[in-house]
């Protein structure tokens, strides 16, 4: 797990820093094929659950047709996922991998907060101990530093970068805990629940595609 989300750092990073001939890809694009492969993937999931791809695409119908509350809550979370990972590509266009991925740690503390809110929770002493100890590391990392320094490099607008990864943090904390509620209220797979997500992910991220680079992408295609 952490190799996979290092590797992702700092393949975005790379991707959206490093000099390219012609135009480089677009964000919004980058989120909907996720969404496009996160559904694909999902769909494969649930037909090895199911047995098979009729039994798993008849199951999907049948739940996209009959629980409409239901679809309408997972709205919620598919828009807040959306919305985060446009996010995190702003805020790695325009900090460092290092600092990047240290403040998005932040996320934890938003989830934690978040989690007393809305479901209730308790946390002890020690954990709340943690999560100060968490937030004044993150504080830290913005300090400035020598403009020598490797992590400090970075291409791009700092306060546009925090502000995104500090809004994609509380977006992921709200997303994961409106996500555990509904969980609990229901008796979908995880698999019929992340096509739900990716569904309706890959519908905003569609719609904020057009709307935020319609131009663009009319010009140069996706």
């Amino acid at each position: 797990l952490v190799l996979q989300t290092v590797s992702v750092v700092f393949a975005m990073r790379l991707s959206r820093t490093l000099a390219v001939e012609g135009s480089r890809y677009l964000n919004t694009t980058a989120v909907f094929f996720a969404e496009v492969l996160k559904l694909m993937c999902s769909f494969a999931f649930l037909a090895n659950e199911q047995g098979g791809y009729r039994a798993a695409a008849c199951l999907v119908v049948k739940t996209f047709s009959s629980k409409h509350v239901e679809l309408l809550k997972v709205c919620v979370p598919s828009l807040l996922y959306t919305v985060q990972n446009n996010l995190l590509f702003i805020s790695l266009s325009n900090l460092s991998g290092a600092v990047y991925q240290v403040t998005y740690q932040l996320k934890i503390l938003t989830t934690a907060v978040l989690s007393v809110i809305i479901l209730n929770k308790t946390l002890g002493l020690t954990k709340w101990c943690a999560l100060l100890l968490l937030f004044a590391g993150v504080a830290l990392i913005q300090l400035p530093r020598d403009s020598g320094s490797a992590a400090s490099q970075s291409s791009g607008n700092a306060a546009v970068g925090l502000a995104a990864v500090l809004s994609a943090c509380v977006t992921s904390g709200l997303a994961g805990v409106y996500l555990e509620k509904i969980l609990k209220q229901t008796d979908s797979s995880i698999w019929m629940r992340n096509i739900q997500l990716a569904f309706f992910g890959g519908l905003l991220a569609l719609v904020g595609c057009f709307v935020q680079d319609g131009a663009k992408i009319q010009e140069k295609g996706f």
